[in-house]
C-alpha cells in the first residue's frame, strides 16, 4: 500500500477539487470541470462496486499489463479515451458544481467504507480487471491526478 497515495485520496483530493474554479478551462479534452467531477464520481462507483460490470472490455491476456501500469508511476496520457464512455462527454446530471463535488466526496467515503470492512474485497473494473484495495487506490490516485492536471492543478 502506498501511504502517500492513500493519504492524498483521503485527506487532500476533495479540497484539491474544491480549490479549482468551476470556470477553469481544461488544458486538453472536451469535458467541463463539472463533467470531470461527475466522471470521477462514476469511476469511484466502479471501484467501490456500486456500479457493477460483469464483462471486460480489455482482452483478458492484456489485463496483467494494465495492472502493471496501474501500479507504476507512469501517468495517463493527455486525451486518453475510455473504452467504456462515448466520444462526447456525458451531460452534467447535478444541478450545481457544489452538488457534483458533494457527490464525488460521498462516493469516495463510500469506497473507503466498503474496503474498511474487507481489505481483501475486489471490484471489477471493465478496463483494468478485478482490482483489490491497493490496486484501486493506485488507479484512483492516478486517475485523480490526471484530471487535476487537466484543469491546471499542480499538486
Amino acid at each position: 500500500m502506498d501511504a502517500a497515495k492513500l493519504s492524498f485520496l483521503k485527506d487532500r483530493y476533495i479540497s484539491s477539487l474544491r480549490s479549482i474554479s468551476p470556470e477553469t478551462k481544461p488544458l486538453w479534452g472536451k469535458m467541463t470541470f463539472q463533467q470531470m467531477v461527475e466522471h470521477m464520481a462514476d469511476f469511484i462507483k466502479i471501484s467501490s462496486g456500486k456500479t457493477v460490470y460483469t464483462e471486460f472490455v480489455t482482452p483478458i491476456d492484456k489485463i496483467p499489463a494494465y495492472k502493471n501500469f496501474i501500479m507504476s508511476e507512469k501517468e495517463f496520457r493527455e486525451n486518453t479515451v475510455s473504452p467504456i464512455l462515448p466520444e462526447a462527454p456525458l451531460p452534467v446530471r447535478n444541478a450545481t458544481i457544489e452538488d457534483a463535488l458533494n457527490e464525488v466526496e460521498q462516493e469516495l467515503h463510500y469506497f473507503f467504507q466498503v474496503f474498511e470492512k474487507d481489505k481483501l474485497e475486489q471490484s471489477r473494473n471493465p478496463i483494468f480487471g478485478d482490482l483489490d484495495y491497493d490496486e484501486n487506490i493506485a488507479l484512483l490516485y492516478k486517475h485523480a491526478l490526471h484530471h487535476l492536471k487537466q484543469f491546471n492543478y499542480k499538486p
